[in-house]
Parts: C-alpha cells; sequence; structure tokens
C-alpha cells in the first residue's frame, strides 16, 4: 500500500503496544470469517483460501480481493480505498508522496499500527531497485502500508474493518501467499496511456506489464 509523511495519531486510532498477531487472530478472526466464508463459497472457493491476490486501481480507489481455485482466480469482493496520495506513475523516491505500481508482496504484518492494522509492502522490490540503479537514483523511501483508518500519504487506506478483514485473511493463509498488484487504471477495459514526456523511459514498459498481469483477473469472473 513510499516514505510514510508523518501525521499526528488521533487518540482513538493508537493501540497497545506488544499487541501481537495472534492476540488479532482472537480478536477478529470469528468475525472475519463469519463475513468472508459465504462469500468465498459463493465463488466456490476453499476457505481458508490457499492464495489470495489484492489488485487496487489508482484512479477509481478501488481494491478487488481475488482468490485461487482448481480453475483460476475468482472474484470475492471489493473494497474502498479511502485514503492515498499521490498521481499515476510509480513511486521513484522517498518523500514524493506516490503509492508505487507494481506487484508486491506483504513483508510484514503490523498489529501494532497507529492506524487499527496494517500490512507493509515490499517496496521497494527488485524491480523497483534495478530502475532505480539505471536511473541513477537513490533514496527510493520505503514503509509503505494497506492499513485501517481513512487518512494517508503514500500508503493506501482502507478502513478499519477492511483492514481486519485482509490482515486476518493474510495471518491464516500466510503472509506469503498474498500478491498485491497496484495500477493506475484499469487495463482490462481501459488503453494503455503514456504517463508524462518526463517519466522514465521504463514506465510504459511496467504498465504494459501490469496489464497483462490484470488479464488474470477477468471483469466477466466479478460477481
Amino acid at each position: 500500500m513510499l516514505g510514510l509523511l508523518f501525521i499526528p495519531l488521533l487518540p482513538a486510532m493508537a493501540q497497545e503496544p506488544g499487541r501481537t498477531v495472534d492476540d488479532v487472530l482472537a480478536l477478529y478472526a470469528d468475525k472475519v470469517q463469519r463475513r468472508l466464508q459465504p462469500r468465498f463459497l459463493f465463488a466456490d472457493v476453499d476457505w481458508p483460501p490457499r492464495q489470495v491476490s489484492l489488485v487496487a486501481f489508482k484512479d477509481t480507489r478501488l481494491m478487488e480481493l481475488w482468490a485461487l481455485s482448481d480453475s483460476g482466480w475468482q472474484h470475492i469482493k471489493d473494497y474502498r480505498v479511502r485514503a492515498m496520495s499521490g498521481r499515476k506513475g510509480p513511486k521513484l523516491k522517498e518523500g514524493d508522496r506516490q503509492v508505487p505500481e507494481g506487484e508486491y508482496r506483504i513483508e510484514l504484518l503490523n498489529p501494532n499500527s497507529a492506524y487499527h492494522l496494517s500490512m507493509k509492502l515490499d517496496y521497494p522490490n527488485e524491480f523497483d531497485r534495478q530502475q532505480a540503479q539505471q536511473d541513477g537514483r537513490s533514496n527510493l523511501g520505503g514503509d509503505i502500508f494497506i492499513h485501517g483508518g481513512g487518512v494517508s500519504s503514500g500508503c493506501l487506506a482502507i478502513g478499519n474493518t477492511a483492514a481486519e478483514e485482509l490482515f486476518v485473511l493474510a495471518a491464516m493463509i500466510g503472509q506469503d501467499n498474498v500478491s498485491v498488484l497496484i495500477t493506475p487504471r484499469d487495463y482490462r477495459f481501459r488503453p494503455l496511456q503514456s504517463v508524462s514526456p518526463d517519466a522514465p523511459a521504463w514506465v510504459d514498459d511496467l504498465h504494459a506489464k501490469i496489464a497483462d498481469r490484470l488479464r488474470l483477473f477477468p471483469l466477466a469472473d466479478k460477481r
């Protein structure tokens, strides 16, 4: 879900220190299962699933949850991204307030987030570092999270209920079984467009790769 711009914490958003992932599961797992299991059963996907993917669209501030079944990826649910900063285009440096673009993994589950619960992305990933070296860039930033609450700078804020669902799901199936695809727009029905004349030359190729990856998640399978 960038260097995270410091935002003063609201008292209601702070968590008691020392809470563990197991503590979060004890608090929310039953509730999350009651909400999500019927959706997985409707999509003919086992609960808990063996692998899920989150697909986030910058332009519409929508995040789709997909789960892998024997017949391919099945759409489970949509979430509204309540806050993100920046514009079309990947994150290039610390402090640019851009949400990165590309495919990422969950690096860390944070049960003590100031924004209820959070999941850290592995930005910068190998691709990001390679392009930065090619461009001669350094200080790429980091600490990119998908988190609860409704404010964010460089991360993706999805609200507390959604954060509970995705955090618990990731904890249940293992964070290595969760992928996150962040795209500037929905290339399943919208054409590729150049970002801007001054964008690095590799950005258009990145968006073409994202568009190709999106073919795994067909619109026709959204219920």
